[in-house]
C-alpha cells in the first residue's frame, strides 16, 4: 500500500489527520452520505432496540413503527444538518468544535465524543464476535471456548483496523458495495424471521400510553442518530462546498432511516410474542436459534458484516477524535491505539459481565446526556451562520483567534455544563429495578420516567448558549460573520 499524495484515494493510507481539507481535494456527491449512514445502520443491534420498545415499553407494533421512524429518521436529520459544519469548515467535528467552545473549553466534549465512540465500538465488537463464534461452531462444529473468544475479538478488530486505518476514501468505496452485499442478506434473513412472528399475540396487544411513545421516540433517538450526532462532519468534509445543504440532511435521514425502521421494526415483531432477544446474553444465538439451521451461515455473515461496516466508522471517527484531544500521532497510528481498548472492552463483555443489554442501555442512557448537550450548543452557533479560519482551528496556542478567555469561550462552555447538570437532574441508569447506577433527583419526574433527559440537556445547551453569547459580532466570539456564500449554503 503506498501513502496517498491527495490524502484521499481508494486502497492508500489517508495521510491527512484533522486538518481541514482545501477546496483542491474537495469532490464526491450527497449520495455519499446515504451509502455511509446506511452501512452504520444494517447491523443486528437493531433488533433489541425494536424489542425492547415492546417488551420493556409496552407498546403495540403500530407504536413501535411509528417510533422507529420518528426516532431514526429525526435523529439522523439532525445527523444531516450538524455534517454541514464539515462541509463548510472542511474538518472534523470536534476539530470545528474548537471555533464554538475554545482551545481548552473544547477538551470535554473532545474527551465525552472518544469515550462515546470506543463504548460503541466495544459494542459492536462483541456481538461481532458472538456471531463468529456461532459462524465456527455452526460451520465446523468448533466449541466456544476462552481462547477461541479472544481470537474472534482479533479477527473483527484485524478487519476493522484495517479498513479504518486506510480512511476516508476507502471507507467510502467499501460504505457502497458493502452495503448492497450486507443489505441484501439482512434482507433474506428478515424475511424467514418474519415468519416465526406470533401474529395472534402482535395484533392483540393493547396499545401503550402516549408517554411511552414518547419516551420510545427518545429511546431510539439517544441509540441511534444522537450516538452518531458528533461524528457527521467527519464524513462530509471532503465534499465541495457547492453541494447544496438539504441534500445531505435528506441523504443522512433516509440512509439511517430506512434500515433502522426495518430491523427496529421487526425486532418489535419479533418480541411481540417471545422475549428471549430482549432478555439473552448473547443476542447473535437468540437470533440464530430462530432461523432454519440452512439459514444459519448467510446470517451470520450478515451479523458480521453489519457490524464490521458501523464499527470501522466509529473506529475512524474515533482517531480523528483522539488526535483532537492531543494525541500527536497520525490518523492510522492512533486508529490502532483505539482497538486495544476496543479489545479490553470486549473481554470485559464476553468473559467478565453477567449481562449484556444492562450495560448497553445504561451506557445510551449516561453518555446521550453530555452528546446532546453539546448539540444543543453547536446547533445554535451553526444556525448564526458560524465561519472557520482554517489556521486558528490548529493553532491550539494563545495566538490563536479561537483562544477566547484562557482558552475557553465562556458561553458555550457554561451551556454545554449548565446543560449536562439539567439532563442528569431527569436521568436514571439501571440495568435493573435493583441497580441503578445513577438516578437524578428529577429521574421520577414526567421527563424523568420517559427518558428524557437528554432532551432537557439539548434545550437547555441551546438556551443558556443562545442568551449568553452575543448576537452580532465580527469576531469569532459571537461565531463569525458569515459570508454570503455561506449562508447561501445554509440556507439549502
Amino acid at each position: 500500500m503506498t501513502v496517498s499524495k491527495t490524502n484521499d484515494r481508494v486502497g492508500a493510507i489517508e495521510t491527512r489527520g484533522i486538518e481541514p481539507v482545501p477546496d483542491s481535494e474537495r469532490r464526491g456527491h450527497a449520495g455519499q452520505m446515504f451509502w455511509t449512514w446506511f452501512a452504520a445502520n444494517i447491523s443486528i443491534l437493531g433488533l433489541p432496540l425494536g424489542a425492547t420498545l415492546v417488551a420493556f415499553r409496552g407498546l403495540s407494533i403500530w407504536q413501535a413503527v411509528l417510533v422507529a421512524v420518528l426516532g431514526s429518521f429525526g435523529s439522523f436529520a439532525l445527523v444531516g444538518a450538524l455534517s454541514l459544519a464539515g462541509k463548510k469548515g472542511g474538518a472534523p467535528a470536534l476539530t470545528l468544535s474548537r471555533a464554538v467552545f475554545g482551545q481548552r473549553g473544547n477538551a470535554g466534549p473532545t474527551l465525552i465524543s472518544w469515550l462515546s465512540r470506543v463504548g460503541w465500538e466495544t459494542i459492536s465488537t462483541t456481538t461481532a464476535a458472538y456471531a463468529l463464534l456461532a459462524l465456527l461452531d455452526t460451520a465446523f462444529g468448533i466449541r466456544q471456548n476462552t481462547v477461541l473468544t479472544l481470537v474472534c475479538l482479533l479477527i473483527f478488530i484485524a478487519c476493522t483496523l484495517l479498513i479504518s486505518g486506510l480512511g476516508h476514501a476507502t471507507i467510502m468505496w467499501i460504505n457502497k458495495w458493502a452495503t448492497v452485499l450486507f443489505g441484501v442478506l439482512n434482507l433474506v434473513v428478515m424475511g424467514f424471521l418474519i415468519k416465526t412472528v406470533d401474529w395472534t399475540k402482535v395484533l392483540d396487544a393493547p396499545a401503550g400510553p402516549a408517554g411511552a411513545v414518547v419516551a420510545g421516540v427518545g429511546f431510539i433517538a439517544s441509540g441511534t442518530g444522537i450516538g452518531w450526532a458528533n461524528a457527521g462532519a467527519d464524513y462530509a468534509r471532503y465534499l465541495p462546498r457547492s453541494i447544496p445543504g438539504r441534500r445531505l440532511v435528506v441523504a443522512s435521514a433516509f440512509g439511517a432511516g430506512i434500515p433502522l425502521m426495518l430491523l427496529i421494526s421487526l425486532g418489535s415483531l419479533l418480541s411481540a410474542g417471545d422475549r428471549s432477544l430482549v432478555t439473552a446474553s448473547d443476542p447473535v444465538a437468540a437470533i440464530n436459534s430462530m432461523l432454519p439451521s440452512w439459514m444459519a451461515i448467510p446470517y451470520l455473515i450478515a451479523a458480521f458484516g453489519g457490524l464490521l461496516m458501523s464499527n470501522h466508522l466509529s473506529t475512524y471517527s474515533a482517531g480523528l477524535t483522539m488526535i483532537t484531544l492531543g494525541l500527536r500521532v497520525p490518523r492510522a497510528y492512533a486508529v490502532a491505539l483505539d482497538v486495544v481498548l476496543m479489545f479490553l472492552g470486549g473481554i470485559y463483555f464476553m468473559l467478565i459481565a453477567d449481562d449484556f443489554y444492562g450495560p448497553f442501555s445504561t451506557f445510551l442512557t449516561l453518555l446521550a446526556v453530555p452528546i446532546s448537550a453539546w448539540i444543543g450548543v453547536i446547533a445554535v452557533d451553526s444556525l448564526r451562520g458560524r465561519t472557520y479560519d482554517p489556521d486558528a482551528l490548529m493553532d491550539t496556542t494563545r495566538t490563536s483567534a479561537y483562544w477566547y478567555t484562557r482558552g475557553l469561550h465562556l458561553p458555550a462552555v457554561l451551556g454545554w455544563v449548565l446543560a449536562i447538570v439539567a439532563g442528569l437532574l431527569f436521568t436514571k441508569a439501571s440495568t435493573s429495578a435493583s441497580d441503578v447506577w445513577f438516578a437524578g433527583p428529577l429521574s421520577d419526574t414526567w421527563f424523568g420516567v420517559n427518558g428524557l433527559g437528554w432532551a432537557v440537556a439539548m434545550a437547555v445547551g441551546a438556551a443558556v448558549y443562545a442568551l449568553c453569547s452575543r448576537r452580532t459580532s465580527p469576531g469569532p466570539d459571537a461565531g463569525g460573520a458569515p459570508a454570503p456564500a455561506d449562508l447561501q449554503g445554509a440556507e439549502r
